[in-house]
């Protein structure tokens, strides 16, 4: 993926308060550019519905949600389009980021599997887009397309092409 999102809805952590709940559905260009970005021939349908509630601890979220999506990815052996349909539940744990005033950084493991929240910024169509990777095979193959080992030649020596370049070249 580039260095710029496909897709983004940012929501500030102090705007989720008891609860939020949001439906994101990317317009047709946004599609275009998120099926580029994750190398698909199409994405023609994408709703993320989410919610995100704080956990008894301060400064600790919980992100449900549901990804449905049909999408057209290219199958890996044939290269013909291979439609999908992705209807996936997911639950994430996040946690604030500690602000530093250093320059270091420091890796803690204090949030077992908690995403941290950096600048008090959640990017929900970033988590959106994740969501469809995840779904996603990542060797796509069509039902009974199977890869054929081409046969390897009997004699693979630079020697013997020489040989074959020597003998037509002598009709002797």
């Amino acid at each position: 993926m580039s260095m710029t999102q496909p897709f983004s809805d940012v929501v500030r952590i102090n705007q989720i308060g008891a609860g939020l709940s949001r439906r994101l559905e990317p317009d047709a260009d946004t599609r275009k550019r998120i099926a580029q970005s994750l190398d698909l021939q199409r994405l023609e349908d994408f709703i993320v519905d989410l919610e995100i509630k704080p956990t008894p601890s301060t400064s600790e979220w919980t992100m449900r949600g549901r990804v449905v999506a049909h999408a057209v990815q290219t199958c890996g052996l044939t290269l013909e389009p291979l439609p999908v349909d992705v209807d996936r539940r997911f639950s994430i744990q996040m946690a604030e980021a500690a602000a530093e005033e250093t320059d270091e950084i420091e890796i803690t493991l204090d949030e077992e599997g908690a995403d941290l929240i950096e600048d008090g910024k959640i990017d929900l169509g970033q988590y959106a887009v994740e969501q469809l990777v995840l779904s996603l095979d990542p060797f796509p193959r069509k039902p009974g397309a199977e890869f054929v080992q081409p046969e390897e030649p009997s004699e693979i020596s630079p020697f013997a092409a020489l040989k074959a370049l020597k003998d037509r070249e002598d009709p002797a």
